[in-house]
């Protein structure tokens, strides 16, 4: 249960006024120890107002290439697309001192064929510049056109 930043800081107030001991008061409160210990950290480093809600929201996914690295490994892979995906991780790799998987990389030219009926490159290689490949959408074999 979420409780709102005046319910936590009266918590904290009671149970330090409390003649009971903190562990029986949390008990016949319902609130774990560690919470309350949690909210009384808050409370002392930033005041009532940190005992607010945050939204929780994660800093970075832990297995997303970040955009800037992506755009680097597009941008190689433009300029030499005769590389394949696993040249292309160990080129960017040994460049950039980055290390990526080749799993995770976009495929380019030769190495995937674009499947939109839309795409004037149905069926063939397409270009590097082709809305199929994935790099540009996200998503192989699949066409913005």
């Amino acid at each position: 249960m979420r409780y709102p930043a005046a319910e936590k800081l009266e918590i904290i107030r009671l149970v330090e006024g409390s003649p009971l001991p903190v562990r029986h008061t949390l008990t016949k409160l319902g609130i774990p120890r560690a919470t309350f210990y949690r909210w009384c950290d808050q409370y002392h480093q930033g005041g009532s107002d940190a005992l607010a809600d945050r939204v929780p929201r994660a800093e970075r996914v832990w297995n997303r290439i970040p955009q800037a690295v992506r755009d680097s490994v597009i941008e190689l892979a433009l300029d030499e697309p005769a590389l394949s995906p696993r040249e292309l991780a160990a080129r960017f790799t040994d460049t950039r001192s980055y290390f990526i998987l080749k799993l995770k990389l976009p495929r380019f030219g030769g190495h995937q064929r674009c499947f939109c009926a839309r795409c004037p490159f149905y069926g063939q290689d397409p270009s590097p510049l082709c809305a199929g490949v994935s790099a540009l959408n996200g998503r192989a074999g699949t066409c913005r056109a």
